[in-house]
């Protein structure tokens, strides 16, 4: 009996710790832009092509009977036509994918006051970052409605033990005070990766997901958490006006996004059991097993 078929479309740093459990499951193919022996050494196919080339992506046609999909979209404007090149070429085909799965973003929802945020939260996307994964998410809605499984797993903040904001509490940045915080959410790379295998087994069609852990902690808490940990200073605290001041765009637009992610239905459907259920577990293990330097 053949082993199912997968295409993964972005072979970024979370698909590939998806991989040892993916590669025992399926025969997975990538779309890359160029070969790359690590995907070969797990027994990787790779098939050469490029989102924002849609002649260079027919040999994806009818090759998969389910696709993981976590490309970005591009950085600028509101739309992500390279997930309409994608699905432009999916459906051109015979045979559709029975399944696929996105990895989208928390950031569709916008601000949310620090209220508690279920997948049932009328999306409203404040930054176009999110607004072009709102688009990514609309159009694989679409295509779920014609007869592929679609699964999308909103992910809030991604970290590891290699992904620590460790350099901007080296750099001193600030962060607000207790009063005017924000809740932030986290998932880590390894608990994110096995979200993405169990959405590919047991997500329901056209059905969104928070993927986050159960950390219920304000932004300066988690840098007070990260200093204390490595033994650096603790952030400084600031008024919100302060902040404007002193702080990039990006930073800023963050630290007004303030939510607090249910996971739920993440539990409940995908029967997905944290590795690291917080962010305290996740923090313990990095000075555990530190990244290799060099």
């Amino acid at each position: 009996m053949r082993k199912r078929r997968l295409l993964i479309v972005g072979c970024g740093d979370v698909v590939r710790r998806a991989l040892p459990c993916l590669t025992r499951r399926w025969q997975v193919t990538a779309l890359v832009r160029s070969f790359d022996p690590a995907l070969r050494a797990q027994g990787v196919r790779q098939i050469r092509g490029d989102l924002d080339a849609p002649a260079t992506l027919r040999r994806l046609a009818g090759i998969a009977d389910a696709v993981l999909h976590s490309a970005p979209p591009p950085g600028e404007g509101n739309d992500d036509p390279r997930t309409r090149h994608l699905l432009a070429t999916l459906t051109s085909a015979r045979s559709l994918p029975r399944r696929l799965v996105y990895i989208s973003t928390s950031g569709v929802y916008g601000p949310c006051g620090g209220e508690r945020v279920a997948e049932t939260r009328r999306l409203a996307a404040a930054t176009g970052r999110a607004r072009r994964r709102v688009a990514a998410e609309t159009r694989l809605r679409a295509a779920g409605r014609r007869g592929m499984t679609v699964s999308i797993l909103r992910a809030p903040g991604i970290y590891a033990a290699d992904r620590l904001p460790l350099e901007r509490v080296r750099h001193g940045d600030p962060v607000l005070l207790f009063a005017e915080d924000s809740y932030t959410n986290h998932i880590h790379a390894e608990d994110l990766a096995a979200a993405c295998c169990a959405a590919l087994e047991r997500g329901r069609p056209n059905r969104s997901y928070n993927i986050s852990d159960d950390s219920d902690i304000r932004m300066g808490d988690w840098f007070d958490k990260l200093a204390d940990a490595f033994q650096l200073p603790r952030p400084p605290r600031v008024t919100r006006a302060e902040a404007q001041t002193r702080l990039s765009p990006q930073l800023l637009s963050f630290m007004n996004e303030s939510r607090r992610l249910d996971n739920t239905r993440m539990k409940r459907e995908l029967r997905l059991k944290l590795r690291y259920p917080t962010v305290d577990a996740g923090i313990e293990a990095a000075l555990r097993n530190p990244p290799c330097s060099g």
